[in-house]
Formats: C-alpha cells, sequence, structure tokens
C-alpha cells in the first residue's frame, strides 16, 4: 500500500531535503528510520526540496510497503518519532490510493519568511535580524506585482533542470506580527530553486528605498538573476503548508 506521511524539522543541521552524496538530508534520515521500524528498504518521495538550512512546519512523503500498519497509525507515528532524531517529527500518516503522489499531486504551496527587526537572543537561528528601517507598505506594493506575473527567471537559481520557469503566484504579503516581527507568505503552484529567498531579498531593496516598486516589476521583466537581489539566508525561510484535492 501506498501512505502519505506528513512531517515537520529543523533544516539547521541537514543540507537540505533531497538525498547527497556526501552530506546528511532529511530524505536520507527519515527513510534510514523507516527502514529500521518496517524491516526493508523505504524509498520517499516529498512534496518538493527545501535547501540547506530550511525548516518545513509542513512537508509531505510518500512510501510504499507490503507491511501492514493501516490499523495502527498512532503506534506507527510514535515508534517513528523514537527513532528519528528531535529535530524531525512526523504528525501525521494515512492510507492514500496506489497512484497518489506526495509532488505531483499538491495543488499548491505556502511559505513563510520570519524577520525581526529588534535584536534577540532567542529569534537568531529561526528569523532573520534585519536592524534597518524597512517600509513595509512599499514592500507590499512590490509583493503584489508577484501576482500579476507567471515567469519568474529573475529569481531563480541558475543552471536548474526545470522546463519552465512560470508559476501561479496565488498570494504574496507581509504582515506584522507584533512590535518587532514580521513574516512575508507566499503561496503558489509551485517554486523555483532559491525562488523565495531571492524574492524577498529583493522586497527588502524595495523596502529599504534602494529600488522603487516600478524598478522590482523591470527586474520580473528581464528575466535575468543578476537584477535581482541578494538570496536571504535559509535558517528564516519555512514550507510552511501543502494543499491537496484529497
Amino acid at each position: 500500500m501506498r501512505y502519505f506521511l506528513t512531517l515537520s524539522y529543523n533544516g539547521a543541521n541537514y543540507h537540505g531535503w533531497q538525498v547527497q552524496p556526501h552530506d546528511v538530508s532529511v530524505q536520507e534520515t527519515l527513510e534510514r528510520a523507516l527502514a529500521v521500524l518496517l524491516r526493508h528498504p523505504v524509498p520517499v518521495t516529498g512534496a518538493g526540496r527545501t535547501d540547506t538550512g530550511v525548516n518545513a512546519m509542513m512537508m509531505v512523503a510518500h512510501f510504499d510497503t507490503d507491511v501492514d500498519i493501516i490499523n495502527g497509525f498512532d503506534d506507527f507515528c510514535h515508534r517513528l518519532n523514537g527513532i528519528l532524531p528531535r529535530d524531525i517529527a512526523v504528525q501525521h500518516i494515512r492510507a492514500v490510493h496506489d497512484t497518489a503522489h506526495a509532488r505531483f499531486d499538491a495543488m499548491s504551496r505556502t511559505y513563510k519568511y520570519f524577520l525581526h527587526t529588534a535584536k534577540s537572543p532567542f529569534l537568531h537561528s529561526l528569523s532573520f535580524f534585519c536592524p534597518h528601517s524597512l517600509d513595509f507598505e512599499l514592500m507590499n506594493r512590490a509583493a503584489s506585482v508577484l501576482l500579476r506575473h507567471r515567469d519568474f527567471t529573475s529569481f531563480s537559481k541558475l543552471h536548474t533542470d526545470v522546463k519552465t520557469n512560470n508559476c501561479d503566484v496565488r498570494h504574496a504579503a507581509w504582515e506584522q506580527i507584533d512590535d518587532n516581527r514580521w513574516v512575508f507568505t507566499i503561496t503558489a503552484d509551485r517554486f523555483l530553486r532559491n525562488m523565495v529567498r531571492a524574492v524577498v531579498g529583493t522586497l527588502l531593496d524595495v523596502g529599504r528605498h534602494k529600488i522603487t516598486v516600478e524598478h522590482f516589476e523591470r527586474i520580473i521583466d528581464r528575466r535575468d538573476r543578476c537584477s535581482a537581489g541578494s538570496s536571504m539566508p535559509g535558517h528564516a525561510l519555512y514550507l510552511w503548508h501543502i494543499a491537496y484535492p484529497y
């Protein structure tokens, strides 16, 4: 049978989701834990790839097994969490139809990027510290421009193996959490490698009045990564939600 796992992880100790030849990844760690529990090799397929240091509040992955676990989901999650390291946690498991696919069936993905403007010893590893004054109203005007475009080559990592750089961005906005904390939320059907961190970096250029909203839109139109802003650190980025039709 095929099963969907829902998990979360702190990405600080991992070189991203995908298996790496010489570095530890979340996918490899999960596969090893499942192999111990099910007593056979268990390849897993994730809903997407997160880069080095990036976190996930919600990642979905599917795997196949002949072992009957359909009547013991709570116990299975409990035992799997006992094998996994403390920075990876499984929340749910459920049976799905044989052709269900964690990656290809996903309808949308949501990412959040957290930022704080006052120094904090508790947030530095989970949020980006920006001591500069930022114009969030202007940044939201620029963020709304994303919804009018499809080709986001300007925010994509170079030399990737994707067939298209088109994405359907459905939501993009900054919201204030408290006096010193903000979060950028973006939802799309798919994302390019490094896209969210490049978008955030360019929006910060708008917020610091280094570029205008009109310049931000011209950067998108140029379809040139060199035109956009810096890629932001991964520790403040979270894969937040993945939506499925079932």
